[in-house]
């Protein structure tokens, strides 16, 4: 896959539903159909870019279909190939489709399960360098204290698509 012109993200900010904590000051990005389908390797373009725009410790998988989130990081997916269903924001969230192409950048403590997939899904995922990494599931943390180790994870220094550029960047800072 060959990356397209810059796009800019589509928005979805989630509330705290006092299950999963979301984010309060970040919204979920959605860019789609950013990277052109390259039947080589799919999942390679992906990993490129994160890792050039400094979002490491890439994994290849689907999505879990059980609902999680994380306190000590923000997360990249990209769809590499097929297409899901995923909820975003927890129990009452939002069902978004998303396909090969598309990336997905969650800020650290939304909530996500993946509801459907083709059989050929596969997924990058990524984090950013400068945070930490975990998996919680809705009752396994303090509420509070999931609360308060989200609002200490720092931005990520680069848009994992488009780099210091990227319109992450402005579409995040606080």
């Amino acid at each position: 896959m060959q990356k397209t012109k810059q796009a800019t993200p589509l928005a979805f900010p989630f509330a705290d539903d006092g299950e999963t904590p979301n984010n309060p000051a970040l919204p979920l990005l959605v860019y789609r159909g950013v990277f052109a389908h390259d039947a080589t390797d799919p999942a390679l373009p992906f990993e490129k870019a994160f890792a050039d725009h400094g979002w490491g410790r890439s994994w290849r998988n689907g999505i879990f279909d059980f609902l999680h989130f994380h306190t000590r990081a923000h997360e990249v997916l990209g769809i590499a190939c097929g297409r899901a269903r995923v909820q975003f924001g927890g129990a009452n969230g939002q069902e978004l489709d998303v396909e090969a192409g598309d990336v997905v950048v969650l800020p650290a403590g939304t909530g996500h399960r993946r509801v459907s997939a083709s059989a050929d899904l596969l997924v990058v995922g990524a984090y950013p360098d400068n945070s930490g990494l975990d998996q919680k599931r809705p009752g396994q943390i303090d509420h509070a204290r999931a609360v308060a180790a989200i609002a200490a994870v720092p931005l990520p220094l680069q848009d994992p698509v488009y780099g210091a550029d990227g319109p992450l960047m402005a579409m995040w800072s606080l």
